[in-house]
């Protein structure tokens, strides 16, 4: 039986956006797999919420191809729009209703039946862990509580893609970690979710991939393993049993850097499968055997300071 890869959920191409001599977006290329989480990093004013609205259908574009779950999104906006759900960075609760009104009110909204909006209701409200609320006002949830609804209304649809625009910002780190396991969860199901965050952590736990925007391009585009090797800064630590076999790796491999009371030996590498083979090949034809072997990468933010030479702290 022959398997055909599934179809991409977004595909951007040459994506331009200005506002009068102000280029945000400066032709920018994506490609968003169906089933994946895709992050869009950038510090602020690049052009992340700009992008979210062109692929939500909420602006237009000034020139580029994009595609949404096969649809373009100029010519078929309503079949994107159908295809999609958007929570913004401001939570559209409201206050006066209760979770499971607010519920409903978007279950109408997207013109769902009466059994099929009862059925919907009950299914977002016991995922979203929100039973013991849903009758209560929204005006009295917690800010994690208020975000889950807002992600939970912008599922009522059932979407097959799910943008979220900086889901986590002002969450305590409890809230923050809640709602990132609803969001693996709803990819196990098979959405798609295209997120911004302020929060280079954030796109390293969740993304599959990532894309750095930057002065309205992208700069650099992966999966974090791959972000992380772009810039130095990586090594291998090699711990040993005997000092012998120390020094001989440390003469072998030109190490920048030697523990001799833990018997550690740092060595300069990206920690690809490739480097790994390489290192551990020319020990093995040494005669030398490392204890312990780990690797240590780059993080998110030395990418986001090497590529952009802005402190994390300008992320939004």
């Amino acid at each position: 039986m022959t398997h055909h890869p599934r179809p991409p959920a977004i595909t951007v191409t040459g994506l331009r956006k200005s506002y009068r001599d102000h280029h945000v977006l400066d032709g920018i290329d994506l490609r968003v797999e169906a089933g994946t989480i895709f992050a869009l990093l950038g510090p602020n004013g690049a052009g992340k919420t700009t992008t979210v609205q062109i692929l939500s259908t909420l602006i237009g574009a000034d020139a580029g191809e994009i595609r949404v779950t096969g649809h373009d999104v100029r010519t078929e906006p309503d079949a994107v729009r159908a295809a999609i759900g958007l929570t913004g960075q401001f939570a559209a609760v409201d206050n006066l209703l209760t979770g499971e009104e607010n519920l409903a009110m978007m279950a109408t909204l997207h013109h769902l039946g009466r059994a099929e909006r009862k059925r919907r209701t009950v299914a977002l409200i016991e995922q979203f862990d929100l039973v013991d609320a849903a009758r209560k006002p929204a005006s009295t949830y917690s800010g994690g509580m208020r975000r889950r609804l807002d992600i939970a209304m912008g599922l009522m649809s059932d979407p097959k893609v799910l943008f979220l625009d900086e889901p986590t910002t002002g969450l305590d780190p409890r809230s923050r970690r809640a709602v990132w396991r609803l969001v693996r969860e709803l990819v196990a199901g098979g959405t798609t979710v295209f997120l911004t965050t302020q929060y280079l952590e954030e796109a390293d736990q969740l993304a599959d991939r990532v894309a750095l925007l930057d002065g309205g391009r992208i700069v650099a585009q992966g999966t974090p393993e791959e972000l992380k090797r772009l810039v130095p800064g990586g090594h291998v630590n090699l711990r040993f049993t005997d000092p012998r076999d120390l020094d001989a790796a440390a003469r072998l491999l030109g190490a920048s850097a030697r523990d001799d009371d833990e018997l550690t030996l740092q060595v300069p590498g990206d920690g690809g499968v490739d480097s790994l083979h390489t290192l551990l090949g020319r020990l093995s034809a040494a005669g030398l055997r490392a204890a312990e072997l780990s690797i240590h990468t780059p993080d998110l933010d030395d990418v986001f300071l090497a590529l952009t030479g802005q402190p994390k702290e300008s992320v939004r």
